[in-house]
């Protein structure tokens, strides 16, 4: 899923391509991609884009009269951009937004249609669709600690709690626990004042680190590789492989199609995490310490 920093650099993409410009028309392939029906997505063509925004995972178009699209890319949406007006893809491409200089392609990976687009008008409906998280880059140390600890619930569930905490999914969760020497099962109400200001810092740096990476990786170009795997990551898809810190084999938990990654050296005191699903079948020979697991 694109993350707070993949958000970043296709907005900052975008606005360089497409800010000021008039959307001339919208074309969708997909009609489970439209979540809305008044005001009608047809008012929107031949309006200025008056800005690019964020609102936690999703992207924001604003256009004259204070009519916005809201768009959200869910897991395997992504966006691509073409100098000219271009097909929708057959297989992947959900819809094609056609703007003066170009077409920026919207394509969703997989069978599952998640991806949305939401037409509304005016700033309350545009907080209507807002899942309340704090944004890192503004809040309080207090304002964290309130909003990570909410509701009871594992570190890594917590974070990635959009209603709370802005703009965070399993990749960076994965990442920002390492950096903060956490367990990602640990619960949230167990944590000591000093750990949740260690893990708001390790948010913020994690994150602002990220964005300057995938702004590197973009360039002036458009950022068509967006993926929630990275070679630069520490743990988040390094299952099986050293920790880059400690050396200790990077080990997972999977449950349904997620998957939580970690190092047991760095975050859990040599301590490898139940997995729901192989732990009861392996039972009394599930691998309870680094040291178990070598042998």
């Amino acid at each position: 899923m694109p993350e707070l920093p993949e958000i970043v650099t296709y907005i900052e993409a975008l606005d360089k391509r497409i800010g000021g410009t008039v959307l001339e028309e919208v074309r969708i392939r997909s009609f489970s991609l439209l979540r809305t029906f008044d005001p009608p997505l047809e008012e929107a063509f031949g309006k200025k884009l008056v800005s690019l925004g964020r609102m936690g995972k999703r992207i924001v178009f604003e256009l004259e009269g204070h009519l916005f699209l809201v768009l959200h890319l869910m897991v395997a949406g992504r966006l691509h951009w073409h100098e000219e007006r271009k097909k929708i893809p057959g297989r992947v491409g959900l819809a094609a937004f056609d703007f003066a200089p170009g077409t920026v392609i919207l394509t969703e990976a997989g069978s599952k249609r998640r991806a949305s687009l939401n037409v509304v008008s005016g700033e309350e409906g545009l907080r209507d669709l807002d899942p309340g998280g704090i944004e890192l880059t503004t809040a309080s140390l207090d304002d964290f600690s309130q909003a990570l600890t909410a509701e009871r619930h594992t570190l890594k569930r917590a974070l990635t709690d959009a209603r709370r905490i802005s703009g965070i999914g399993g990749a960076f969760a994965d990442e920002i626990l390492h950096r903060a020497r956490l367990s990602p099962m640990q619960m949230n109400s167990n944590l000591s004042p000093e750990e949740i200001a260690i893990l708001f810092e390790a948010c913020r740096d994690t994150l602002e680190e990220w964005i300057v990476i995938r702004r590197q990786d973009t360039g002036d170009g458009f950022p068509e590789k967006v993926t929630a795997f990275h070679p630069g990551m520490a743990v988040h898809g390094k299952y099986g492989e050293p920790c880059p810190v400690c050396g200790t084999t990077v080990q997972r938990i999977v449950y349904a199609s997620r998957e939580t990654n970690y190092c047991p050296g760095c975050q859990t005191g040599g301590k490898i995490l139940a997995d729901r699903s192989l732990s009861r079948l392996l039972k009394d020979d599930w691998p309870k310490t680094v040291d178990d697991l070598d042998e």
